[in-house]
C-alpha cells in the first residue's frame, strides 16, 4: 500500500477483491435527495410509493451505486484512486433499511495507463441489486519515484502491508 493507504498500480493483480457494506437508512435517502436534487416520490413519499410496482419506498439506485464508490475509494484500489468510468445495471430495488454489500474484483490491470478495470457487484441478502464494471486511475510508485513504469506482462510487485 502507498502512504495514503491505497494500492499503487504496481501492487494490483487480477483477482484481488474487497468489499464495503452500508445500510441505507431514511437519513441517507433524504440526504441523497437533497444533495442530488432527485426528489422522485418513489424515494420520499410512502403513500405514493405504495401505488407503484415496488409497493413502498425504495432507495435511489445511484445511492446504492455510491456504495461501489465507497468500496473503490476506501478499499480497492483505495485512497488516491480516481473514477474514469462506471457501467451500471440496476437489477432489483433496495428498500430503506436494507444493507448493501459492494464487492469489487480486479478484472484487468492496465499498467502503462495506470488504470485498473474492476468488476462491481452490489448485493442485498445475497441477491444482486446492481452490477457492472468500472475503470479507475490508480496511483503509481514508479511515477512518484521517477522509476520506469511497469510494462504490461511484467510480474507486479505485491504490497508488503
Amino acid at each position: 500500500m502507498n502512504a495514503i493507504g491505497g494500492y499503487d498500480i504496481e501492487d494490483l493483480m487480477v483477482g484481488m477483491s474487497s468489499r464495503f457494506t452500508k445500510t441505507l437508512s431514511e437519513q441517507e435517502v433524504l440526504l441523497f435527495a437533497g444533495a442530488s436534487g432527485d426528489t422522485n416520490p418513489v424515494h420520499l413519499n410512502e403513500e405514493y410509493a405504495k401505488q407503484t410496482p415496488f409497493g413502498g419506498r425504495i432507495a435511489h439506485g445511484m445511492l446504492s451505486a455510491a456504495v461501489i464508490s465507497a468500496a473503490i475509494a476506501g478499499r480497492l484500489p483505495g485512497p488516491g484512486s480516481i473514477y474514469v468510468s462506471q457501467r451500471l445495471n440496476f437489477r432489483r430495488p433496495v428498500r430503506l433499511g436494507e444493507t448493501v454489500c459492494a464487492n469489487i474484483t480486479v478484472k484487468e490491470v492496465l499498467a502503462r495507463q495506470r488504470r485498473v478495470v474492476l468488476e462491481t457487484v452490489c448485493e442485498v441478502n445475497g441477491r444482486v441489486v446492481v452490477d457492472g464494471d468500472a475503470v479507475v486511475l490508480v496511483t503509481s510508485l514508479a511515477q512518484r519515484s521517477g522509476a520506469r513504469p511497469a510494462v504490461s506482462g511484467e510480474e507486479p510487485r505485491r504490497s508488503q502491508a
